[in-house]
């Protein structure tokens, strides 16, 4: 195993930078405000625009998990749609064709050949269209593509630290996520500051006892489910796949809305399986996300449970996480800790599995970039 620092991996080093890492992309945002605000605003201030967020992968759970959130803040229609979907269904925005869309293609690396196939595809059928690309590699393809056109491209590149070397996006999805919340939210940047400052210091008591984390690896369970709502449903995709790639497959991971959870999905709660609750700050929600562990805790027949967000004395489990949301937070900046949840879950598992972390895939069946894909035209 390669090892960058004495006893760590790259993906060790790439999940507790984070907090660090966050400043700096707010830093970033706040330094390109003009700019940003200035590209999209005729856009943004037209009531018909339609935002599209893109990506493969965790790129496209990005926008899944920030879908909601940027729509309250716009008041415009927002959709969350993978490359991997429009690729091969590009007719899905042609209802869009004669009002002004936003396009943002979220990317690690840039290169991947959906969304690169994506942009082209959605120039071509639409007509007034802004690209936004937030990546993490300004030498990627999205970057290229957004250089030789000002006009209708901007690229947000983040810091270079963002660009992880593992294979697991971690660094790159919170970046990538955090800076799309502070983009539609650049009116608000000077108090979003201190809720950056406050989601980093709540992730970095996770960091400061991540113990009780390594003693869930140890256990015996090759099922992991992960249930939020609303933006943490995103929070929760994210995080089933990172362990599921992570142990290269040995744990097979779901994740599900916790209403949406008891319509059949339910059944594949096993002996073998960890439960991880994304608890959600909204009171309204939290009554449906009470009714769903009392339940689950009354039927019994799963191994453990992890419930994760602000402690609640009417839920009990071996294993708390508390995530606090500042007061004033409103541009949903608080899901950020909720991420490292999966992450963690997923390095330790790997190293209990016998995997490198860096490179979990045995057979090579995943990798860093998506390989061998052919783009045909329609």
């Amino acid at each position: 195993m390669e090892m960058v620092e004495k006893n760590k991996t790259y993906t060790e080093i790439e999940i507790f930078q984070q907090p660090e890492v966050w400043k700096k992309v707010f830093e970033e945002i706040q330094g390109q405000r003009d700019g940003i605000g200035k590209f999209l605003s005729s856009h943004l201030s037209n009531a018909n625009t339609t935002i599209l967020l893109t990506g493969a992968g965790s790129s496209a759970f990005v926008g899944e998990s920030v879908e909601l959130v940027i729509a309250e803040a716009t008041g415009l229609n927002t959709r969350a749609i993978a490359t991997t979907d429009l690729v091969t269904h590009p007719e899905a925005v042609d209802p869009l064709s004669d009002t002004p869309v936003i396009l943002i293609s979220f990317a690690r690396s840039g290169n991947s050949p959906e969304s690169v196939e994506t942009v082209k595809l959605l120039e071509a059928r639409l007509g007034k269209l802004k690209h936004l690309v937030i990546t993490c590699n300004p030498d990627g393809a999205l970057a290229k593509m957004a250089e030789r056109d000002s006009s209708t491209h901007y690229c947000i590149v983040l810091p270079e630290e963002t660009n992880d070397k593992s294979l697991a996006m971690t660094s790159s999805f919170s970046s990538m996520l955090l800076s799309s919340l502070l983009v539609f939210n650049l009116d608000k940047l000077d108090e979003a500051q201190a809720w950056v400052e406050h989601v980093g210091k709540e992730t970095s008591k996770i960091f400061d006892n991540v113990e009780f984390l390594k003693d869930l690896a140890r256990l015996d369970f090759d099922r992991a489910i992960f249930l939020g709502s609303g933006p943490l449903l995103g929070i929760a995709n994210e995080c089933h796949l990172k362990l599921q790639e992570l142990t290269d497959g040995q744990v097979i991971c779901k994740h599900d809305s916790c209403l949406g959870f008891r319509h059949g999905p339910r059944a594949v709660v096993k002996e073998n399986t960890l439960l991880v609750f994304f608890l959600s700050p909204d009171a309204h929600v939290a009554k449906y996300e009470n009714d769903l562990v009392s339940s689950i805790v009354q039927g019994g027949g799963y191994l453990d449970m992890v419930l994760v967000g602000q402690e609640s004395e009417s839920m009990e489990s071996n294993y708390m996480v508390p995530v606090n949301k500042h007061p004033n937070d409103v541009a949903g900046v608080f899901i950020l800790p909720y991420v490292v949840i999966g992450q963690l879950l997923g390095l330790y598992k790997s190293q209990e599995l016998g995997l490198n972390p860096d490179n979990p895939s045995v057979n090579g069946a995943i990798s860093r970039v998506v390989q061998g894909v052919t783009i045909y035209q329609k």
